[in-house]
């Protein structure tokens, strides 16, 4: 059991058929490759990088822009389905990391090196925020069309007040390494995607 990969190919299978859902326009298959992608990059600087990847493919397995507890959901699959695969503390850490993709605040570990995979798995999900100008205005664009059931004046307020809690927070990154790499941009496309919906 213990060489077998957290995700086989049988569970991204399986998983990428939620993931290509009608009415996912940004959390779909292209989002959790583009994250796959960051982690093989900081692979060096993860701990446990293969509860990373799993944390990565379940993080948005549930998604429906009308419910509230999609990160609950989607770290009860997580549970289910890794369930008998690892020990309790690896899934348990799985969990946290999925349930924080609702705050972005980091789940209160004690251990040094799962804070890091932590911070490194957060940024990694909200990398797109600091992408280039065009990359980023089409995921807005994707981002409002998840959410085409809601009308305009209530879209503008509640997507305002997501990108001003990101704006007033003293980093938007968790670690140095996200922090260089996209935190300056990221002001800078939130800054003008605030003053288009206002």
């Amino acid at each position: 059991m213990e060489n077998e990969p957290l995700i086989d190919d049988a569970l991204k299978t399986e998983l990428s058929v939620l993931y290509q859902a009608t009415g996912r326009h940004y959390h779909n298959l292209a989002h959790i490759e583009a994250m796959l992608a960051l982690a093989r990059d900081y692979r060096g600087e993860l701990g446990d990088p293969e509860a990373v990847e799993a944390t990565i493919w379940f993080h948005d397995a549930i998604y429906d822009s009308r419910a509230r507890d999609n990160e609950a959901q989607s770290a009860a699959l997580a549970e289910q389905k890794l369930a008998g695969r690892i020990d309790a503390g690896r899934l348990g850490r799985i969990s946290a990391m999925i349930l924080a993709t609702a705050t972005h605040q980091l789940p209160l570990f004690d251990d040094a090196a799962a804070i890091r995979d932590a911070s490194l798995f957060l940024d990694m999900d909200l990398s797109i925020l600091g992408a280039a100008p065009e990359a980023f205005d089409a995921y807005e664009r994707a981002v409002r069309r998840e959410y085409g059931w809601v009308e305009e004046p209530m879209w503008r307020a509640g997507r305002g007040a997501v990108l001003k809690t990101f704006l007033a927070r003293p980093h938007i990154f968790h670690t140095q390494e996200f922090r260089q790499r996209f935190e300056p941009q990221a002001r800078l496309n939130i800054a003008r995607s605030l003053q288009a919906l206002t």
